[in-house]
């Protein structure tokens, strides 16, 4: 023990006589090691740590599976979930939650605001096994019609609209314009299964009701396995009880199956490939910088050869040396890492804060214990398996020649340091390629056309209480008169309204009928989307009118029905004839046919990479949903419309609260967070790798210049011109890039692969992205050598001559 410490004190000394060596080595391991923990630090909050709730493994969540447009992941039927329950001998129980949230006004506490409320059955806190972090969760009896009117609200909530203030068990809020009475605030850890909901309220479904006539699919359905029951033994029950359902009801259920997800998997399944292909890439950053460490330790060598051999003559056993030089790589490496963990407990937070917002567990990411140790780990790892082979290298010299050369390095050495450069070149170029394929698709993806104009549009939400808007005149009165009062704010040219706006993630679809034709085989039903929109919606949002007319005044509630359609619906189904004066009957609660009026451009709804769905378009009249978005078009920046567009709401209803409110170029920026965040890290990382392996293919070219300082002399003395010593040692830098980058273009065909998914309309071995980073690569380690050839030209052969 009393040896070891002598070898520590002895290693550290080394490395405080050599700072500029060590500060090196330092940087070098700390942008590797903590771009690592920064990035292992979100994938153990993501991907590795239990979800906080009782035995989560049992958890998985049953989705319908539509076998007809190959959609795994559908939204349940309330009529196939009660026979589920019935049914099935594999699960405890099941709960459910609306799949989607619904907009409830906070009145009477200070300005009004919007909440997101998500609706669930009276078990589901039971069955995720989350108790209250105050008060209680709900009980079976709440939520019936006629029962009390019961909410639980969020950790957030909580603490941001009610000051963490414990007393608010039991108290009464008003949401929607009714009374809730609070009775339970649930635990901060809790993982949200619908984006922005801050409070949950119950439901219940009556198994007296008819919901396959009723009702279609809408609800998120969460099971807990029985003690033994694996996901695949109770996926192949729910297979059955499936097709059997599909026998008993061919008009609901053909064409549908189910598929069940563990439910940690279902949380993470958005980032799960882009988190892997991260981890990766700083995995072979740190790589990179492992072996930019190696290649600084054989240079180093080379100047204390003869020290080594003079403790070798003394008796110093080689084991030992192999030792004390393995604790000084050890401990280059800790400090590294500490290094490491600060620059983690920056890139954490700048992860967080540039990186998709309302993802779920991310926010649980910190370089915490767990991280601390990883880095620990890769510390160690990192300092016994890079520097064992410079160690044993530098122990199996002779002394005798040693001390005869005066210090200068073999051979052997010079290959390993090659053989390291090389391998860094080629860590590099696959990095690289990675970035340049994510940075070509992204660009790809900026060029596509959305189908409208995202420029100066304004919009805000709004979302009517049914209790003083029951009546659907009401609703239709309200949105007209801001709509009309909108369009003659200064500085605005046109507004309307739509319910479901592009890239807000909000949706409606439904099967149709072309009133003619035969009706469609079981399974089989025609699928469109739904869009309900006010006059003008069309042109405020700069999407041309094709064929036909837009909605008017006088396409009223009391006017016959019609539809507006899109170019892709009508292309489907009149390829070679006119939709305009065709009836169609949409199934959105009832059969009333209506006809089409008109024909627009396809527009994006789900993002710049979504494809492009049938689409039918409802005047607001006909179906008067109490939500909808103002689009407002102004003629300067947006933002300077928002205190009047809210004004002109507040003026109708002052209890009345707008939300959402956001500029249309921010929403479609927005929908392009991950592609650019992931694009944003690879560049970093493989600017990084980029710069290492040039210093590393830099340091080994001046170090061979050192060594070969004599031979030069020699070849200067017998004629060489400097131009001959530059090609000599430009052929050097030019030998490690060629092979570094022929390994890395095989090697970035392989991994490259794993992007497949992630590219948008690019194939993962682009030629064009190959040849940029071949060449960028090749150009950059072949400079790299030019500042040691330069130096290698102006050697003085006399004083070559006479060097040792």
């Amino acid at each position: 023990m009393r040896g070891l410490y002598r070898d520590l004190r002895f290693s550290w000394r080394t490395l405080a006589a050599n700072r500029g060596f060590s500060a090196v080595a330092i940087v070098t391991l700390a942008l590797g090691i903590g771009a690592t923990t920064a990035i292992f630090s979100v994938v153990n909050a993501v991907l590795l740590r239990r979800l906080p709730l009782r035995e989560p493994a049992r958890l998985v969540v049953v989705w319908e599976k539509n076998q007809r447009r190959s959609k795994s992941r559908n939204v349940a039927a309330p009529a196939n979930l009660l026979d589920w329950r019935a049914l099935n001998n594999v699960f405890e129980d099941m709960a459910a939650l609306v799949a989607l949230g619904q907009p409830m006004a906070l009145t009477g506490m200070g300005d009004p605001e919007e909440l997101i409320a998500s609706y669930v059955s009276p078990n589901f806190f039971r069955l995720m096994g989350s108790p209250a972090a105050l008060g209680r969760a709900f009980r079976d009896e709440e939520g019936g019609d006629g029962g009390p009117r019961v909410a639980t609200l969020s950790h957030g909530l909580w603490l941001r609209r009610f000051g963490a203030d414990s007393g608010v068990i039991g108290r009464a809020i008003r949401l929607g314009g009714e009374s809730f009475t609070v009775i339970g605030v649930m635990p901060p850890e809790l993982p949200s299964l619908l984006p922005k909901a801050e409070l949950w309220i119950p439901f219940h479904l009556d198994p007296s009701i008819n919901y396959r006539e009723r009702a279609g699919r809408y609800l998120i359905v969460i099971g807990r396995l029985k003690a033994g029951v694996t996901t695949a033994q109770a996926q192949t029950e729910m297979a059955g009880i499936a097709a059997r359902l599909e026998r008993e009801f061919p008009k609901f259920n053909s064409g549908w199956s189910v598929n069940l997800v563990p439910l940690d998997m279902d949380l993470t399944e958005p980032l799960r490939p882009a988190l892997k292909v991260l981890m990766g890439a700083v995995g072979i950053l740190l790589l990179i910088a492992c072996a930019n460490v190696a290649n600084l330790q054989l240079a180093r060598a080379a100047a204390r050869e003869r020290e080594m051999a003079v403790r070798r003559s003394l008796g110093a056993g080689r084991w030992r040396l192999v030792r004390q030089l393995l604790l000084e790589n050890v401990l280059l490496a800790v400090l590294g890492g500490a290094a490491g963990c600060l620059l983690a407990l920056w890139g954490v937070g700048a992860i967080l804060a540039a990186g998709p917002k309302n993802v779920p567990l991310v926010d649980r990411a910190r370089v915490d214990g767990g991280a601390l140790l990883f880095s620990l780990g890769v510390s160690l790892v990192t300092g016994i398996l890079f520097g064992l082979a410079p160690a044993l290298r530098l122990t199996r010299v002779s002394f005798y020649g040693a001390l005869q050369q005066g210090g200068r390095w073999s051979g052997g050495g010079q290959r390993l340091g090659d053989v390291f450069v090389s391998v860094q070149v080629a860590l590099a170029v696959v990095l690289l390629i990675g970035a340049g394929l994510t940075i070509r698709s992204f660009l790809r993806l900026l060029a596509v056309d959305p189908g409208f104009r995202p420029q100066t549009l304004l919009t805000l939400k709004v979302s009517l209480p049914g209790t003083r808007y029951a009546q659907p005149g009401q609703r239709v009165r309200f949105f007209e008169r801001a709509a009309e009062r909108m369009k003659v704010l200064p500085g605005v040219s046109s507004a309307s309204s739509i319910a479901f706006l592009p890239f807000t993630g909000l949706a409606s679809a439904t099967s149709f009928l072309i009133v003619g034709r035969p009706a469609p085989p079981p399974g089989q039903d025609l699928v469109a989307d739904v869009r309900i929109i006010r006059p003008d919606y069309f042109r405020t949002m700069g999407i041309p009118l094709r064929r036909g007319r837009d909605f008017t005044a006088r396409d009223s509630a009391e006017a016959p029905r019609t539809f507006i359609i899109n170019e892709t619906m009508a292309r489907r189904h009149w390829p070679n004839g006119d939709p305009i004066g065709q009836r169609i009957v949409v199934n959105m609660g009832d059969t009333t046919p209506g006809e089409i009026v008109g024909v627009v451009g396809d527009t994006m709804h789900y993002g710049l990479d979504s494809e492009v769905r049938e689409m039918v378009y409802y005047s607001h009249p006909h179906l008067p949903f109490p939500f909808m978005t103002f689009v407002i078009r102004g003629s300067g920046a947006p933002e300077r419309l928002i205190r009047a567009a809210t004004g002109v709401v507040r003026e109708l209803d002052p209890e009345q609260p707008v939300s959402d409110v956001r500029t249309m170029d921010s929403l479609v920026a927005e929908s392009l967070t991950p592609q650019r965040f992931r694009m944003l890290l690879l560049m970093v990382f493989s600017a990084a790798a980029l710069v290492l392996a040039t210093v590393g293919v830099y340091g080994v070219v001046s170090h061979s210049v050192s060594r070969r300082t004599r031979e030069m002399g020699v070849r200067m003395a017998l004629g060489a011109r400097r131009g001959d010593i530059l090609r000599l040692v430009m052929a050097k830098s030019a030998a490690l890039a060629i092979a570094g980058v022929v390994i890395g273009l095989g090697g970035a065909v392989a991994l490259t692969r794993v992007l497949g998914t992630l590219l948008y309309n690019l194939s993962p071995t682009d030629p064009v992205t190959f040849a940029a980073i071949a060449a960028l690569m090749t150009i950059a380690a072949v400079g790299a050598g030019l500042m040691p050839a330069r130096r290698a030209t102006r050697v003085d052969p006399v004083v070559a001559l006479r060097w040792e």
